[in-house]
């Protein structure tokens, strides 16, 4: 039961939630918004129309409008999201400590509003919250990529691991993982609509609010390839699920290094569609 309802007494009669429902199943019953019983099931849960009301009138999923943060006056400034996106950079020099509990709960709890395809909502972050058990995941990923080497079982195009496994015995540097505290590795069902890019936007949201936070993060593509390729039974290890695709993975933790300014990039790379002007 979708549990729409509506507060007679706020409701304006705007209309904009028949407006703005992606699928159209709201629509105007003497006079208030309404969704009847058989198209109850066309609904994405996307909860536009509890956002979209402006006087807070609409209740769906048994959700109370009032415990929603309202977002007049609450947003970033656009200098803010400015600086914030090109200020990001790939953290490679951690501090041995875990991060609070709470402070990682809080970044997932944020990332998992990423938009999904169609509102799936199916992306599941597996974390390394423990050190400890990092340092466990970083020794066996290492013996599994020696042993890759070893068996002659390294896939063209990806030599780059033998310069890893080299770094690793020889002076114990962690090229993988980047010596960080912590992991998440986000994946999601095989058969959901957009599983690999579900779980990249889930990623991309969890990085800027990681910078906003001081944790520092850096996309982890060797160690995705490991995973998904090369030594793979990490992953049960890891307590991933057969049916999932791994969509990314992403070391993160409290940076031993400080970034103070901007870099500085060039135009961007653009390139504007003419062919409907010119048809017309």
């Amino acid at each position: 039961m979708l549990s729409f309802t509506i507060d007679s007494q706020k409701c304006t009669r705007c209309g904009q939630c028949v407006l703005d429902c992606v699928v159209k199943i709201i629509t105007m019953d003497a006079g208030y918004p309404a969704i009847s019983a058989e198209k109850e099931g066309s609904c994405l849960e996307c909860q536009h129309c509890l956002t979209v009301c402006p006087t807070g009138a609409i209740s769906i999923l048994g959700k109370n409008p009032d415990e929603s943060v309202p977002l007049a006056g609450n947003f970033p400034s656009p200098e803010e999201m400015e600086i914030l996106i090109k200020g990001r950079r790939s953290v490679r020099q951690y501090r041995d400590e875990n991060m609070k509990p709470e402070l990682i709960q809080r970044l997932l709890d944020v990332s998992c509003h990423a938009p999904t395809g169609v509102n799936s909502r199916q992306v599941l972050f597996t974390v390394v919250d423990d050190k400890e058990i990092m340092a466990a995941l970083r020794r066996e990923t290492m013996m599994g990529l020696a042993r890759v080497l070893s068996e002659g079982k390294l896939p063209a195009g990806m030599e780059c691991f033998n310069d890893c496994v080299r770094a690793w015995e020889e002076d114990g540097i962690d090229t993988i993982y980047r010596g960080a505290p912590h992991l998440i590795v986000a994946s999601a069902p095989c058969d959901c609509p957009t599983p690999e890019a579900d779980c990249l936007i889930a990623l991309a949201y969890f990085e800027l609010f990681a910078q906003s936070l001081g944790v520092g993060t850096v996309w982890g593509g060797l160690a995705k390839w490991t995973f998904t390729e090369l030594v793979p039974e990490l992953c049960e290890k890891l307590g991933i699920p057969e049916n999932h695709r791994i969509g990314y993975v992403m070391a993160f933790g409290m940076p031993e290094v400080q970034y103070h300014r901007t870099v500085q990039r060039e135009p961007a790379r653009v390139q504007k569609v003419t062919w409907l002007k010119n048809d017309c």
